[in-house]
Parts: C-alpha cells; sequence; structure tokens
C-alpha cells in the first residue's frame, strides 16, 4: 500500500492501531494468507487497506470487521474497494463470527489485531473454530512467542496450552517496527493457526483447562502444590503421578488436559462467596496481563 494512503486519518491510540505500509512486508504476508477467489474470508480490523487491497485484488470478495467508525465509512466510500466489501462496524470482541460461516466455506480469518485486545480476541476467536479453516495474524512478536511455547520456559502459560489444545500454531515471519506507521515500540509477528480437524486427548470441559490454567500461571513462581490447593490436592495430585513440588511451566499440555479432566470428575467445593468472585476476575485480569 502507498504511505500516501495515511493522509487524513490520524492513527487513534484507544484503538492501538499502527498501519502497516512497508510493500515488501505486505506482499509476503499476502503470499503467506494465500487468499483466492470463492474463499471465506474475513479480516479483522481492515483499517486504511494495506492488506484489504491486495488481498481483494486475488480473492474479489472479503468481509471486514471494523471497529473505527471514520475507517469504516472511508471504506464504505471508496471507488475500489467497496463493492468487493461486506462490511460490519463493530467490535471483533463481541462480534459473532459463526454468522459469515457456511457448511461449505469454513472461515480464513486475518488480521493485523490491536495489540492492546490481542489476547482476549483470540480467546474470543478460538470459540468459533469449528468454523475455521485457518487463521493469520499480525500480532506483538512477545505473544506469538508465548503462544508457540513448550514447556519449560518463561514463555509458556495459559495462552500456550489453551491455543495449542485448538489449533496448530506455526510463527510465519517477524516484522520490525519500521514496517509500520506509527511505528511501534515493539517487534511484531505472523502466526499461522490451523484449528484442529481432530483432537486425539480432548478435555471433557474446555473451561475446566482454562479453569486450571488460570489456577497455575495466575502465580507461576509458586509450586503447583501452593497453585492448586482450591483445586487438587496434594493428595489427588499423587495419585495423578504428578510432582506437587514442580512448578506450572514443567507441566505438559497432556499433564493439564488430565488434571482440567479431574476437576470436571471431581468438582472442587464450589466458591460462591463475592470475595472470591472478586478474586477470580483478578486472576483472570492478571492472567490476561501476562498473556
Amino acid at each position: 500500500m502507498n504511505s500516501k494512503t495515511h493522509l487524513g486519518h490520524q492513527a487513534k491510540k484507544r484503538f492501538g492501531q499502527n498501519f502497516l505500509h512497508n510493500d515488501a512486508v505486505i506482499s509476503d504476508i499476502i503470499d503467506a494468507i494465500n487468499p483466492e477467489p470463492g474463499e471465506n474470508l474475513v479480516e479483522i480490523g481492515p483499517g486504511l487497506g494495506a492488506l484489504t487491497e491486495p488481498v481483494i485484488e486475488r480473492a474479489k470478495k472479503l468481509s471486514v470487521v471494523e471497529l473505527d467508525r471514520d475507517l469504516a465509512k472511508r471504506l464504505r466510500h471508496h471507488p475500489f474497494l467497496a463493492p468487493h466489501l461486506t462490511i460490519y462496524e463493530t467490535d471483533a470482541l463481541s462480534f459473532d463470527f459463526a454468522q459469515l460461516a457456511t457448511d461449505n466455506k469454513p472461515l480464513r480469518i486475518f488480521g493485523n489485531l490491536p495489540y492492546n485486545i490481542s489476547t482476549p480476541l483470540i480467546f474470543h476467536l478460538l470459540t468459533f473454530k469449528d468454523k475455521v479453516q485457518d487463521m493469520h495474524f499480525m500480532l506483538q512478536k512477545e505473544v506469538v512467542q508465548r503462544m508457540a511455547a513448550g514447556p519449560h520456559c518463561k514463555a509458556y502459560g495459559r495462552l500456550s496450552i489453551m491455543t495449542q489444545y485448538q489449533c496448530e500454531v506455526i510463527p510465519v515471519m517477524e516484522i520490525g517496527p519500521e514496517a509500520f506507521k506509527p511505528a511501534p515500540k515493539v517487534d511484531s509477528a505472523i502466526v499461522r493457526l490451523i484449528p484442529h480437524s481432530d483432537i486425539k486427548n480432548p478435555v471433557k470441559e474446555i473451561s475446566a483447562l482454562n479453569t486450571v490454567c488460570l489456577a497455575a500461571f495466575n502465580q507461576r513462581r509458586k509450586t503447583i502444590r501452593n497453585s492448586f490447593k482450591n483445586l487438587i490436592s496434594v493428595a489427588q495430585l499423587e495419585s495423578l503421578n504428578i510432582d506437587a513440588n514442580l512448578r506450572p511451566e514443567n507441566l505438559t499440555l497432556d499433564d493439564y488436559i488430565m488434571l482440567a479432566n479431574f476437576i470436571v470428575d471431581n468438582p472442587p467445593e464450589p466458591m460462591i462467596t463475592t470475595n472470591n468472585k472478586k478474586l477470580s476476575r483478578r486472576a483472570m485480569k492478571r492472567a490476561e496481563e501476562q498473556d
């Protein structure tokens, strides 16, 4: 996209806007997505059209979800793009992506996601994984590293486990700040997510997997003896052949699946007090900040 396209629109900090302007980088991203005519393509946050334009050139048709009303208006009146777009002027965090899917046309979702909401947005999108063929996202490089991380490293956490359980995670390319206007203070990366067609070791409830991950990584410096004290006793951990002295990053995805299934079959006493609800909300917020 020609950088002149940026004239007339000031990036809005509240939307986390950083616009791609490097043609070579844009070309590499489009090659990675490889859009083709007839596919059910959906872009989140098209912005000034850096990815939108070349995708339209290849695929001819595209749905976009854009929260910024000024940018949505710009797209509706764009002489080239408008006839090829279906525009949803709404917040992607609350948008029902399932409505765009059909039985024979699963979704191919892509976008340069606002870094300030990338983790909750990824979790939201994963709820539609059964209707998705693949997803390609520009994210903060550190977030992509967390998504792809394995056990025994600091990057490994709730985001790693929840994403890898549901998708194949493939880091595609890294991108420096100079490819954007305004330039962010961090490096970026493209990740490809391909939902698993078959999960060989399924959890009984995905919410239970999230619960054990929240408990574990909310205080990741502690041993799981302490992290899980409200969910699973030391004796129960031993019955599962899990060492209570390990730290959360030492457990594998299969370990977390086993723990999730255990608490489904052996639910801990419900924590129903107002204080505990507040603690739970704080734990979720801390986990998202860490993710």
